[in-house]
């Protein structure tokens, strides 16, 4: 697998793994834990440090590390709460969640045309 791929994949853990961590608290009663907030980070700061240097290692530049986060952040948010806050995005949502793909396909590009 290439570093690229590794990179998406330990990437998207971190952004459900931040989604539990952040947004679990509103579901369920052991996301309000201490030992949830302390130690849920350590994960999640592992898969972040590695997604962005296996980003890195592959493009060679920052600029291409922040655009595909953010982007896979939404859409991760956006699918977590629908599926388990059952919250349905409204028209605001649904335009920002076309653009995360927009700026994911933009930096992706390069494969995309090949």
């Amino acid at each position: 697998m290439n570093k690229l791929w590794m990179a998406m994949l330990v990437s998207f853990l971190g952004h459900v793994i931040a989604w539990f961590h952040m947004q679990g608290q509103f579901k369920y009663e052991w996301a309000k834990s201490l030992w949830w907030i302390a130690l849920g980070g350590v994960p999640i700061s592992f898969c972040f440090y590695y997604g962005t240097r296996w980003y890195y290692d592959y493009f060679g530049n920052f600029w291409y590390v922040r655009p595909i986060g953010f982007g896979m952040a939404t859409i991760v948010f956006t699918i977590l709460t629908y599926l388990i806050l059952h919250e349905l995005p409204d028209a605001r949502t649904i335009v920002s969640l076309i653009l995360s793909v927009v700026i994911i396909l933009i930096q992706l590009s390069h494969l995309i045309i090949k």
